[in-house]
């Protein structure tokens, strides 16, 4: 390694990427296109960059392969920041157990780490959680430390558990800290602002106040049964009975949860799941098909019972009922909402769960995705719908050339 390299590769160590630039800007061997590619990426200017990586992993061709293995990882960061998730695992998997080959541990885990990263921008949070399981972080940088301990608090918090979510995140600002990278840290700070923010709203009786995630997390650990219009479903305990894709079971559901303890009359619940204001025998006939579908599916949670006004819920074992909302009105909280668990949606699915017209859904997640509270991946028909990372995802590239000692 030549002395501008190294004195380039010291210079992006301390943060100085326009002297890093300056000693690389005008050659285009493979280090220095690395180099080059790293400083455009800690710049913002990723498109480029990716470009730079590229061209660097094709110039170290096959007989430099740790080189060219360090690039590969730079470059599937760079797509990651860029939401191009396509392509990604072969290439991570490939690298990584290069990396492994030669030592180099730190570049290994961050292969690891990025398609754990992956995972979560995919939805598949059960996936990340597991692969997230069998990474062993000890003696890592803590620029990669407190990368991992945000992945653990991103799955945990989808999961809501607040608990292991705040423990995680500590652990990532202590080693944020140590790591003395201010993107991370405003990372970590950011992930934790979620637990100041109202998740949801807790409505009864006419009368409803906000609740912080830890507070959710609470209720539903209370042995209540909560009837979930976030998430859309019925929750006791550990048992989750989803009915985003039954919005006329849901619609009833709700009606009789807001009426508890109390009964909902007939008249309105036709109103709420049929949208109609002139009922007729049709309209009666069809709300005793749904409440008997509806009560079949809650009869492990709660009885559905006829009244002389309606129909009254009543939870097993003198439970009490619990209805949580999302923090604000409108469709587009109810599309964060629904969002909010990590999965990936179709624009047909979002609207048959909300039930409205999928035209209203896709113009909402226009809107969502222009201020970036929501994300798409794929294409066309393929498309799908995801929330966006609670603390977002910060680039922190590793060299792609081992730096001279001293």
């Amino acid at each position: 390694m030549d002395s501008l390299i190294a004195a380039a590769a010291r210079a992006l160590v301390v943060g100085d990427t326009l002297g890093a630039l300056k000693r690389v800007a005008l050659r285009d061997d493979p280090p220095a296109l690395a180099l080059r590619g790293i400083a455009m990426a800690q710049l913002g200017e990723h498109a480029r960059a990716r470009e730079l990586l590229r061209s660097a992993a094709k110039a170290f061709g096959a007989h430099e392969s740790l080189a060219r293995a360090r690039c590969l990882v730079a470059e599937a960061e760079v797509a990651l920041a860029l939401r191009d998730v396509g392509g990604l695992p072969r290439t991570l998997t490939s690298a990584a157990a290069t990396l492994d080959a030669h030592g180099d541990r730190a570049n290994a885990l961050q292969a690891r780490l990025i398609a754990v990263r992956r995972l979560i921008l995919l939805g598949r949070v059960d996936e990340a959680a597991a692969t997230m399981a069998g990474i062993d972080t000890r003696g890592a940088p803590p620029s990669l430390q407190a990368m991992a301990e945000l992945a653990v608090a991103e799955v945990a918090l989808r999961s809501l558990r607040t608990v292991p979510a705040r423990a995680a995140l500590a652990r990532a600002a202590e080693a944020a800290e140590r790591a003395r990278i201010p993107a991370l840290a405003a990372e970590v700070g950011e992930a934790r602002a979620a637990f100041d923010r109202p998740a949801a709203r807790r409505v009864h009786a006419g009368h409803e106040w906000p609740l912080r995630l830890d507070e959710v997390e609470a209720l539903q650990a209370s042995g209540a049964l909560v009837l979930d219009a976030c998430r859309r479903g019925l929750r006791l305990g550990e048992a989750w009975l989803p009915l985003a894709r039954r919005p006329v079971l849901f619609v009833l559901a709700r009606a009789l949860a807001e009426a508890w303890p109390g009964d909902a009359e007939r008249h309105s619940l036709i109103a709420r799941a049929f949208r109609t204001r002139h009922p007729n025998e049709t309209h009666r006939a069809r709300l005793r098909v749904e409440i008997g579908r509806l009560r079949s599916l809650v009869a492990p949670f709660a009885r559905v019972a006829a009244t002389s006004r309606g129909f009254a819920l009543t939870p097993l074992g003198e439970r009490s009922v619990a209805v949580l909302l999302p923090p604000i009105d409108g469709e587009q909280a109810a599309l964060q909402a629904l969002l909010a668990d990590g999965a990936a949606w179709s624009t047909s699915a979002l609207a048959l769960a909300l039930g409205v017209n999928q035209r209203t859904v896709q113009r909402a997640l226009a809107e969502l995705a222009a201020d970036g509270r929501v994300r798409s991946i794929g294409q066309a028909r393929a498309m799908r719908w995801l929330a966006p990372p609670l603390g977002g995802f910060t680039t922190i590239l590793l060299l792609p050339a081992a730096l001279p000692p001293g």
